[in-house]
């Protein structure tokens, strides 16, 4: 090794922009020395444990935290067949503090055998060596700032003096200086994917549910719940919400997530009830790239993105029981693995999660984990339904058509007392969502300012409008009334809609159309008339 030939290295790696063009600048120089005598020349980093399981040195490393890492490996093998730049092999992994390297590593100090290789105590191989006629191995620690990074190690097949092996401590130190610096720019590019990642899935989650803003009420029964939400946001308990579906779960979560010590993190957002089975490792964990076929490039998991933050696991109780276990490994250590990565990634994240369903009944029905119920439902928190909230119905019905004014183009709207009244009246099986939906669609049909609440409320009872009475014993469920099975309120809505097209001649649009008769935007009524198989002729 002459010195010319290190210092035009050093030149060649201290230009390399990614840690791995540093790793294998500095291998595959070292290893085409024009004089043929390099055998093997190895890069390891210090890197926490990831693979002690399965790992071959398991029984020998003294502590799992932290080992050296093979990141680069070039040589000259005698043997055409054999591949030494391969990173799967015995000493991918080397404990600290055992054999040659792992001493370097432990106490950063170089190790010299300047000769005779194969008869040394410090050789895990020595046949392999003089298969190869290996005499002389040299190892530098890399050294950047006092602190170790890993070690750079040299299998020769001629004597290294002590000047050469002085000489590689220089070439190791400017090694050490341009792993820093590219590390430093590999963790600047993978914070700024992360932050597209995040900025990226902000925009795709932002819905018109989360446009509700604050929490709109003054109820007790809404009182009470907030009184819970300011005790528990401070704490990194996890929170269980339950309720009805449409009482607005997720503006509680959003209300946890902002009056916690993590509110300038990322709030994510997962409905686990859309996560396709065979879907649910990569969405939750992410996955490499090429680690399945349609795995076209690195996806960052829900639970990575939500580092430092808080992820909000809505519809918890739709995840299969066969995924149960793997969401509970996560929950208990922090702690994954993305598909195709044999890497442990470690995460802290606060999780609320949601749920309409009786979670205790699916636990005693066998549908959902026990213990996994039990690292939820640190702190349960159940919303109250709209119909036991009534006093807050005015003051939402307001806030939508605040809300809408603009968007609809119907800044002429009038909400008065009788539709205050009217509205309270209704027991709104659907609860916020619903009287959302009925306020749009009572704006979409108001004329001359008046809200058509009775056409709205119509649609949303499955009747026709003229069989409305808006008196309070209508408008609320008896318990005397028959229950409807599926396939009759379908038949029922095929039959409301095949009226409606009769009425104003087949057509659909317009005013006097189906859809204005139904309370329908045109374009969710041909819609539904696709589902029921309907057609402008249907009778």
């Amino acid at each position: 090794m002459e010195i010319e030939t290190l210092e035009s290295l050093a030149l060649k790696v201290g230009e390399a922009q990614t840690a791995d063009e540093v790793f294998n600048s500095i291998v595959g120089g070292l290893a085409a020395d024009e004089h043929g005598d390099v055998a093997l020349a190895r890069v390891w980093l210090i890197l926490p444990g990831d693979i002690c399981d399965s790992c071959p040195m398991r029984s020998e490393c003294p502590d799992q935290s932290r080992c050296l890492h093979l990141v680069a490996s070039a040589g000259n093998p005698r043997a055409s067949t054999e591949d030494w730049s391969r990173l799967d092999g015995d000493f991918r992994r080397i404990p600290l503090n055992l054999r040659k390297v792992g001493e370097i590593g432990a106490r950063g100090e170089p190790l010299l055998i300047s000769r005779d290789v194969a008869g040394s105590p410090w050789v895990a191989r020595p046949e392999w060596a003089r298969r190869e006629g290996i005499v002389s191995f040299a190892g530098q620690p890399l050294i950047f700032r006092g602190e170790i990074l890993g070690v750079l190690a040299v299998f020769r097949r001629s004597e290294t003096t002590e000047s050469e092996c002085n000489w590689l401590r220089v070439f190791a130190d400017h090694a050490a200086i341009a792993i820093a610096n590219a590390r430093a720019f590999d963790e600047i590019a993978r914070l700024r994917r992360q932050l597209e990642a995040e900025r990226d899935y902000l925009r795709e989650e932002v819905k018109e549910a989360l446009a509700f803003g604050n929490i709109i009420g003054e109820s007790a029964a809404l009182r009470g719940v907030l009184e819970q939400v300011e005790m528990v946001a401070p704490t990194d308990a996890a929170v269980l919400i339950l309720g009805e579906s449409g009482t607005g779960k997720e503006l509680i979560a959003a209300a946890i997530h902002e009056r916690s010590t993590r509110r300038e993190r990322p709030f994510v957002r997962v409905n686990c009830a859309a996560i396709p089975s065979e879907l649910f490792e990569s969405e939750f964990f992410g996955h490499a790239k090429g680690s399945f076929t349609s795995a076209l490039r690195d996806r960052t998991g829900r639970f990575q993105l939500a580092d430092g933050g808080t992820l909000f696991l809505d519809e918890i109780g739709e995840i299969p029981l066969a995924h149960q276990p793997k969401l509970l490994r996560v929950l208990q250590d922090g702690q994954f693995q993305r598909i195709g990565d044999d890497a442990t990634r470690r995460v802290n994240v606060r999780i609320i999660a949601a749920s309409n369903r009786d979670l205790k009944q699916e636990v005693k029905a066998q549908r959902f984990r026990q213990d996994l119920y039990y690292r939820l439902s640190v702190f349960p928190l159940e919303v109250p339904p709209l119909r036991d909230r009534r006093e807050d119905i005015p003051a939402l019905a307001g806030h939508f058509i605040s809300m809408l004014r603009n968007r609809l183009d119907r800044h002429n709207v009038r909400f008065t007392n009788d539709d205050a009244e009217l509205l309270r009246q209704y027991d709104w099986p659907g609860n916020v969502r619903e009287l959302q939906n009925v306020i749009e669609r009572a704006m979409i049909l108001a004329k001359g300012g008046r809200l058509r609440l009775d056409l709205a409320l119509a649609h949303s009872r499955h009747a026709e409008p003229a069989s409305i009475d808006t008196g309070a014993h209508s408008l609320t469920n008896s318990s005397n009334a028959r229950i409807l099975r599926i396939e009759e309120l379908k038949q029922l809505e095929r039959d409301s809609i095949v009226a409606a097209l009769q009425r104003a001649n087949r057509k659909i649009s317009g005013p006097g159309g189906a859809a204005e008769l139904l309370g329908l935007n045109p374009n969710t009524l041909a819609s539904r008339m696709r589902s029921l198989g309907i057609t402008r002729d249907s009778r």
